[in-house]
């Protein structure tokens, strides 16, 4: 159970009340994340950043590349509601997510949310020079705040413990915990 409440739509009033008809018109509903950032429209406007952001990286690597980055990023923090909607991608894209064949940009951008979340001043420059093969100077700005962005929707989700949606309740038991923090214990 999250450890505040969820502002219901019933509940919502104004700017917020106008985001939540937005959610619902775009989606056809509003996630849990979203009913908990209701409690601070400040919080929830400033959060909803996030989907530009999205956008442009789309653009940038591609659908698929940016759901695995995305992926990489929320299974090595540890979250499990953002890990579980991008389990859910990568099915809806026809594809395995225990089984996934990687391309040499994929790796890299994989290798790079991983040490976001790990280390992030450890992130070499040999790194840096191989992501520069595929990606120019404003197209790393766009992956690594992308990568900020998610860290920061997974630390949200996982501090105030966000309930899983409905929706993906199935498939919680794929969803598979990291373990890189007990082995640097």
């Amino acid at each position: 159970m999250a450890r505040v409440g969820y502002k219901r739509y019933e509940d919502a009033t104004g700017e917020l009340k106008e985001a939540y008809d937005a959610l619902l018109s775009k989606s056809g509903n509003i996630t849990n994340m979203k009913l908990v950032l209701g409690n601070s429209w400040t919080v929830y406007d400033a959060y909803i950043g996030w989907y530009r952001v999205w956008d442009k990286l789309v653009e940038v690597v591609g659908e698929r590349a940016a759901i695995i980055f995305a992926h990489s990023i929320s299974t090595t923090n540890g979250c499990i509601l953002c890990s579980l909607f991008f389990i859910q991608d990568i099915k809806d894209l026809g594809e395995n997510p225990a089984d996934l064949v990687l391309d040499e940009k994929e790796t890299l951008l994989v290798e790079l949310g991983q040490t976001a979340v790990k280390n992030p001043n450890g992130v070499s420059d040999a790194l840096i020079s191989d992501l520069k093969k595929y990606f120019n100077d404003e197209e790393l700005v766009v992956i690594v705040g992308f990568a900020g962005e998610m860290i920061m929707y997974n630390v949200f989700n996982s501090i105030l413990d966000v309930d899983v949606d409905d929706r993906l309740l199935p498939i919680k038991g794929e969803f598979k915990p990291e373990t890189w923090r007990e082995k640097d214990k």
